[in-house]
């Protein structure tokens, strides 16, 4: 027996009856050989780490753009913080851990420079509009491999392009990413937020603290059990909790994600992205030869917008910088020496 056929019959063993599991898969869209030591979901997992745009994640902005302290979040330490969060629940409600990890860790591939700043920009920009999930699943399908995609299984596109968004996910993989992934970002954004000095420890609303935790560990580990302790056949919280979470979350977007102190650049943001995108709509050949390929398939403003998306928040403005600021003169450089 292959060990790829091993851990899938280890799965039909042990897995919950609500799990997605490997030979359940609906395949990816051009099919491939398997593997013989990792099933299509590890395979998928394994190509999202290895892909450009994950690595790219670690200079991309999660709340504080280009924060002066070396432990902020970045949107590469978020991805691997809902990634575990959702491993826990997964493991211990009889989930397929690898969909969960493959879902976790492809989820933000597709966000913009400046956070969520970004994204409105480019959404306000793009006819159709932009939304990271969206350009997520966009990347994994078409971006990545130098226009190739990475050919993923079907679940794994599924839970990335449903992380946020109207509609839910197929399997509840998908559905426990898309729980972990906000009881990441407001705990942790929680932690940089205090750390900045936007928020202090005494401005939390008393109830939620009282029914999670005074402390992150606290909260983390009140909603992770809440999850697994509420959830079957349907991924959720029991009532006070959800209820809890969500005015935690609503006290963050009044008091930090909406707040003075991280909105203050956010103009200074969108017009980069604004005039980016304008510069490279007249100038499109100074785009890589990626973009200007997807430039004649699925139109100009489309194959822009992927190429600013993919741009990380020092690129942007390194970019922007040399179009827009005089570098200083000297006889030397005029004269090529």
């Amino acid at each position: 027996m292959l060990p790829r056929e091993r851990i899938m019959e280890n799965e039909r063993l042990i897995l919950s009856e609500y799990a997605c599991r490997a030979d359940m898969s609906r395949g990816r869209a051009v099919y491939e050989k398997p593997c013989d030591f990792r099933t299509d979901f590890m395979r998928d997992r394994d190509r999202i780490i290895h892909c450009n745009s994950f690595r790219r994640l670690k200079h991309k902005t999660q709340v504080f753009l280009i924060p002066l302290g070396d432990h902020y979040r970045t949107r590469l330490t978020h991805t691997l913080e809902v990634s575990q969060i959702s491993r826990t629940v997964a493991k211990a409600l009889g989930l397929n851990e690898d969909l969960t990890e493959a879902i976790a860790l492809g989820h933000d591939l597709g966000h913009t420079p400046f956070g969520h700043d970004g994204e409105r920009a480019l959404n306000a920009l793009l006819d159709g509009g932009f939304a990271h999930n969206v350009q997520s699943k966009r990347v994994v399908e078409v971006i990545e491999k130098d226009g190739h995609g990475l050919n993923l299984t079907v679940e794994v596109i599924d839970g990335i392009l449903t992380h946020t968004g109207a509609v839910a996910p197929a399997t509840r993989e998908g559905m426990v990413v898309r729980f972990c992934d906000k009881i990441a970002y407001i705990n942790h954004d929680i932690e940089d937020a205090i750390r900045g000095s936007v928020i202090t420890q005494d401005m939390l609303p008393e109830r939620p603290l009282r029914v999670l935790g005074n402390t992150k560990t606290e909260r983390i580990t009140s909603l992770v059990r809440s999850l697994i302790e509420n959830s079957g056949e349907e991924i959720k919280m029991d009532k006070e909790t959800q209820s809890a979470h969500d005015e935690l979350r609503a006290f963050m977007f009044e008091k930090v994600y909406r707040a003075a102190p991280t909105v203050a650049e956010k103009d200074k943001a969108s017009f980069i992205i604004e005039y980016l995108y304008g510069y490279f709509l007249n100038n499109k050949d100074k785009m890589p030869r990626l973009y200007l390929e997807l430039s004649e398939r699925d139109g100009l403003q489309r194959a822009v917008g992927d190429f600013i998306s993919g741009m990380t928040d020092e690129y942007a403005i390194d970019y922007f910088r040399t179009l827009c600021i005089p570098r200083g003169w000297n006889s030397g450089y005029i004269m090529g020496i």
